[in-house]
């Protein structure tokens, strides 16, 4: 019974699967075939990760490999959603530890903004946000917590994310979309180690209930 009782109740201690060390091996395969990391690199982490016998074990081995994907030109000039002269402060980051962190309001959004967040929770509002560029790129982490993205129904999404043991997904619209060829572009990447990352449309802040029917 002593063992048993002395078990860690830490979830990034639970023991994982070939399966687990397979997909991070395949998150490594893609970072080398992208360039961001040599053979040399890809042959030590991947040692590494076929060594690993925890979740935790796996957290560092791809931490600074949050996909970029091919730049995409912007189609017209930075989309503002707010009028200019509203002032806008810009974050590069949104990061939560064991704490809360939100971006909303009329904020300044760089081009890469990276949204991290262990036993913690980011929000991610790009509703009334200023975009510096058509397409927007967000890394978007967490491990054993949440990224919850919340954008306005004329963006499109793009998630190419992946969880482990978690939720990487677009979850049910609240808001009809309303997507165009003009519309600006969030692409989002990262990981969900025991954790989730999600984006959802929402009506704009301060939309009355009764004119947007059940959501």
């Amino acid at each position: 019974m002593g063992e048993i009782e002395n078990r860690p109740h830490d979830p990034s201690q639970m023991r994982i699967s070939d399966a687990d060390r397979q997909r991070v091996a395949d998150v490594l395969r893609d970072a080398a075939g992208e360039g961001r990391i040599d053979l040399d690199e890809l042959e030590e982490r991947l040692e590494l990760t076929w060594q690993a016998k925890t979740y935790g074990d796996l957290v560092p081995i791809t931490l600074d490999l949050q996909a970029t994907g091919p730049a995409v030109p912007p189609s017209g000039p930075p989309v503002r959603r707010t009028p200019s002269s509203v002032p806008a402060v810009g974050h590069n980051s949104s990061v939560a530890i064991m704490s809360e962190c939100k971006r909303q309001g009329v904020w300044s959004v760089p081009e890469h903004h990276s949204a991290f967040a262990m036993m913690g929770s980011v929000v991610i509002d790009l509703r009334q946000a200023q975009l510096s560029a058509h397409e927007t790129l967000l890394n978007a982490s967490s491990i054993m917590g949440e990224v919850k993205v919340i954008v306005p129904a004329d963006m499109h999404v793009v998630m190419d994310g992946t969880p482990i043991m978690g939720e990487f997904t677009q979850a049910k619209d609240k808001v009809a979309a309303e997507v165009g060829p003009g519309s600006p572009v969030v692409r989002i990447r990262g990981m969900a180690l025991m954790g989730s990352v999600t984006v959802q449309r929402q009506p704009a802040p301060g939309t009355p209930k009764k004119y947007l029917g059940t959501y």
